[in-house]
């Protein structure tokens, strides 16, 4: 591995940090740190045998502390991408939550569950379980909500995240995580060549502050069209009013699925000269794709590497963005004596 367990065997927020290592018997391995259940490194074969590591990321605890992006790998809650003004109403009371983004809360606020330390217990070599408790009042939000991530890597070179939470109040959650990847190895340059296809025939436009407005747009004939494999980079240079708000891809793609809850794929991305691919199959309703538009060289990664403009992609797997003020949006209100589950399977493929 390119990161080691000691370099991780340190404190933040006062709690024991760790690293667990999942592998499985062809040779792929998955290293995730307690803090923020992070995924800091994950070695993958190109088509001719050849692991690289196709995360980014940092060989120590130190590195995400002191990193100017915040969410490399990490998951993240309690509600995954943009709550207009950080608040919502629930039940006829209004919810006030911190504001990190501009005039918006993003990603669980500043102390979303990306800096929690997780209770973690490795059951086997490809077998993770994290679990945390968030309280009542805790960034905002209501309700005790108790929270389990398991990690599986399987034999066909795929990683499962396995998300389950209950409330003893009715609140609102919407979990994810937050790889950046790059298939051709986290070092390796640009993803603009990567070719990306998303099972999504419609896209939630936004506004200035990258909220959505509200609309379900079609994405054919636009630059938000990858329902055929296209490369990132081949539609970025089109005029375009979302593309400018973005900066590029910072977007919630709706998936085309018969019934909500079914698993099914999100994404599929090839990297044209490792032939890597991955797959992304999920029970989540939408995919968040963002482009790496906000990377500017200014973290440096393991192995001493900067991490430049558009040199990672994230697929998040989630609800819409906003969806507790987006009444025609699906709900995102989990009540007392319901259990929220969510699945989402990375698969890694090559080909010539």
């Amino acid at each position: 591995m390119p990161v080691e367990k000691s370099d991780f065997r340190s404190h933040a927020n006062g709690k024991q940090t760790d690293l667990f290592i999942l592998q499985n018997e062809q040779g792929m391995k998955v290293a995730i740190t307690n803090y923020g259940g992070r995924i800091v490194s994950w070695l993958a074969p190109d088509a001719e045998g050849k692991y690289e590591d196709i995360v980014l990321g940092f060989d120590s605890i130190e590195g995400y502390l002191n990193a100017n992006e915040t969410y490399h790998g990490a998951l993240i809650g309690q509600y995954g991408n943009r709550i207009a003004d950080g608040q919502f109403k629930l039940n006829g009371k209004e919810y006030k939550l911190a504001i990190n983004d501009g005039s918006n809360h993003l990603h669980g606020g500043p102390d979303g569950f990306h800096n929690v330390i997780w209770e973690a217990n490795q059951l086997d070599d490809t077998h993770l379980v994290l679990q945390y408790t968030s309280e009542d009042g805790e960034g905002g939000y209501p309700g005790n909500l108790q929270i389990q991530v398991q990690y599986r890597l399987t034999e066909d070179n795929a990683l499962e995240i396995d998300y389950t939470a209950v409330s003893d109040q009715a609140t609102i959650v919407n979990l994810t995580n937050h790889a950046f990847f790059n298939l051709g190895g986290a070092a390796s340059g640009t993803i603009n060549d990567h070719k990306l296809r998303l099972n999504a025939s419609s896209y939630t436009p936004i506004d200035s502050t990258l909220i959505p407005t509200g609309k379900i747009a079609p994405v054919e004939g636009t630059p938000f069209d990858f329902i055929a494999p296209t490369a990132i980079g081949e539609q970025l240079s089109e005029e375009n009013t979302q593309l400018a708000y973005g900066k590029g891809y910072d977007h919630n793609f709706v998936l085309d699925k018969e019934r909500w809850g079914q698993l099914t794929q999100a994404a599929k991305v090839t990297d044209p000269e490792s032939g890597r691919t991955m797959e992304i199959l999920t029970t989540e309703p939408a995919i968040q794709f963002y482009g790496g538009n906000f990377l500017d060289g200014s973290d440096t990664g393991k192995e001493g590497h900067p991490y430049n403009h558009r040199t990672a992609f994230c697929l998040e797997p989630q609800h819409f963005p906003d969806a507790p003020n987006q009444p025609d949006f699906p709900s995102t209100v989990l009540r007392p004596g319901e259990i929220y589950h969510s699945l989402s399977v990375y698969r890694f493929l090559t080909s010539q």
